[in-house]
């Protein structure tokens, strides 16, 4: 009976040492996953500043060419070419 009790005892401990095990293993897994979103959203949030950039950069390149362009229509027609 001794040794019965000696296996259970034996059984009760590595199994908890595996819950422990598993517990840390999730515990490390749920830190990486953290991490690995953290650097998407910064990923994602680069890439939606640059893309509102880009449209700044197109909007102010598109007025300033139709401020030149509107400069060139008047002075073409003060000459009398227009």
């Amino acid at each position: 009976m001794a040794a019965d009790e000696n296996d259970l005892r034996e059984t009760i401990i590595k199994t908890h040492q595996d819950v422990q095990w598993i517990c840390r293993s999730l515990a490390q897994m749920e830190r990486h996953d953290a991490a690995t979103e953290e650097r998407l959203r910064a990923l994602e949030n680069w890439r939606s500043e640059r893309a509102g950039e880009e449209r700044r950069e197109r909007g102010a390149a598109a007025w300033a060419g139709g401020v030149v362009g509107g400069i060139v229509a008047v002075m073409l027609r003060a000459m009398g070419w227009g």
